[in-house]
């Protein structure tokens, strides 16, 4: 009786449903509002990249991944990006260094143009970075500054969080990934009730943001890479191998990345600091070709179609100039993201371990490369395994991502972070 009684004072109270159902209009609102600012910011992008990369070249006559055209390009955008930067009201939003998965304190509204026309010219340009921060911080002001007239009663981190929720299912494509990031969220955090009903609202955002981005563009994470059978114990290392080996990969670009970030700081003005920028990533391309540009989805589409047409070589040296593109873009002030570079990282990785040894199947090398570059990187160790997944959708792959895991995160946790403080050091 007396053990009844205790249980049932420790038991979590639950949210009623007339608690939770307030937030439904709010969520879906956000969703699709977060979805189509997404898809707005993107388009406009692709449609400048045509221009710059395809019919700018055609038209005077120059190759459009010529050396000449591409240091032409990324030294053209560091301008541009840093004449936003200087001149946008609020510079365009804070420095994305600074930035991670998660907003702590929103923007003003009158910074969001800046930062919105700074997105696209760098997705356009060809900078090494993705769209996820800029859209994220920009959806997060806009929803906490519009919630919090429309709907006062509502806590302003509500919006806030609904807005994170709502971008990352949209950037996926599936609200999952927003489910894996606000479990880890949570997970560091007290929280009142049942765990289902503090994310009620965020799922919510997350799948209306995920449809709306499906039912209008209909992306696609999966590279179509050849189908993985039964797994055996050479899988298992192979596994464990090139996962680990993404991890320190991706370590190496965290402990650089202050010290290349003060190397640009020094510099002391966006618009020295950008167009130099732009010129190393300008030589870089020429380096690593012109698949080691942009955001780097379609590029890794284009590895995985064709796995074995690129040497062991050839695949090292896209993955580690990708890595320093990633780590200059990041470090000069371009306003952008770090999970789909890192994608491509990890993929191009995965591949040259194929190369090297035929025995390692390239969805697996793939998805294992993958994971341990963007457990490094993000320390999202859900949305890391996520990602990896849904790359190469087969189940024994994903158990065999499990237990690889696990050494890859042993390797980077505890370590500095891709992310700075203000001051410039490495956050822990």
């Amino acid at each position: 009786m007396a053990q009844d009684t205790a249980q049932q004072e420790t038991a979590v109270p639950a949210t009623p449903a007339r608690g939770l159902l307030p937030l439904v209009l709010p969520a879906l609102t956000v969703g699709v509002g977060a979805s189509l600012l997404y898809l707005g910011v993107s388009g406009l992008a692709e449609q400048l990249e045509h221009v710059l990369w395809r019919n700018l070249p055609d038209a005077l006559g120059v190759g459009r991944y010529s050396v000449l055209w591409m240091l032409v390009v990324l030294t053209a955008t560091g301008v541009m990006v840093g004449l936003v930067v200087w001149k946008a009201p609020g510079h365009a939003g804070p420095d994305p260094a600074t930035l991670g998965l998660a907003v702590t304190t929103p923007l003003p509204p009158s910074v969001v143009p800046g930062l919105l026309l700074a997105a696209a010219l760098m997705l356009a340009g060809g900078p090494s970075l993705g769209p996820e921060n800029p859209v994220l911080v920009t959806n997060a002001a806009l929803a906490f500054w519009l919630g919090r007239r429309i709907a006062p009663r509502l806590p302003g981190g509500a919006w806030v969080a609904l807005a994170e929720a709502a971008t990352i299912g949209a950037l996926f494509g599936t609200p999952v990934a927003a489910a894996l990031l606000l479990s880890e969220a949570l997970a560091g955090q007290p929280i009142r009730g049942l765990l289902w009903d503090n994310v009620f609202g965020p799922l919510i955002a997350a799948a209306a943001g995920a449809l709306t981005t499906t039912l209008l563009a209909r992306p696609s994470l999966d590279l179509d890479l050849p189908a993985f059978g039964r797994p055996d114990w050479g899988d298992l290392l192979s596994a464990l191998a090139v996962a680990s080996a993404g991890a320190l990969l991706g370590m190496a670009s965290v402990y650089a990345f202050p010290y290349v970030h003060a190397a640009f700081r020094r510099l002391g003005h966006p618009m020295v600091a950008l167009p130099a920028g732009g010129l190393l990533l300008g030589l870089l391309g020429a380096l690593g070709g012109h698949l080691t540009l942009f955001k780097g989805l379609d590029e890794v589409a284009v590895l995985a179609r064709n796995p074995d047409g690129w040497s062991a070589g050839q695949f090292a040296a896209m993955s580690v100039v990708k890595l320093a593109a990633m780590l200059v873009a990041a470090s000069c002030g371009f306003r952008g993201g770090r999970i789909f570079p890192s994608v491509f990282i990890g993929a191009a990785l995965g591949l040259c371990a194929h190369a090297l040894v035929p025995a390692v199947h390239p969805a697996l090398g793939v998805a294992a490369g993958v994971l341990g570059v963007l457990l490094a990187v993000t320390r999202h160790g859900w949305v890391s395994l996520f990602t990896a997944a849904v790359l190469a959708p087969f189940p024994a792959i994903l158990a065999l991502l499990c237990v690889a895991s696990l050494p890859a995160w042993l390797l980077v946790t505890g370590r500095p972070q891709m992310q700075l403080h203000p001051d410039g050091t490495a956050i822990r």
